[in-house]
């Protein structure tokens, strides 16, 4: 049920965001180095839980700020990503959507 929620919600939230997001792509690209240390390996896949990390590049930054706030609200679990998105506002997360959204990384 929790999932299902997080979905409906994350849908909702890209549904309502323009097709561009409201951030800085010059400020993403340094706020998203931390980001990169996983998402931008190709075919890296995690560890444990063994799962493929997604790339980010070139996702609908509307999905990104969706996906973001998901996790730092706890509608989508995982330690590691809450923890690094648990402090950002949501200049950040504009920010951080529009550089992966351009950028393609």
């Amino acid at each position: 049920m929790k999932r299902l929620l997080a979905i409906l919600l994350s849908f909702g939230l890209v549904l309502s965001m323009s097709a561009n997001a409201a951030g800085n792509v010059e400020a993403g690209m340094i706020k998203g180095q931390t980001c990169l240390g996983c998402h931008g390996v190709l075919n890296y896949n995690n560890v444990y839980p063994t799962y493929h990390v997604p790339k980010l590049g070139g996702q609908h930054a509307g999905y990104l700020v969706a996906a973001i706030k998901a996790y730092k609200d706890g509608l989508r679990t995982h330690v590691t990503m809450h923890a690094n998105v648990a402090d950002l506002t949501d200049q950040d997360m504009q920010d951080l959507a529009a550089y992966f959204e351009q950028d393609g990384k």
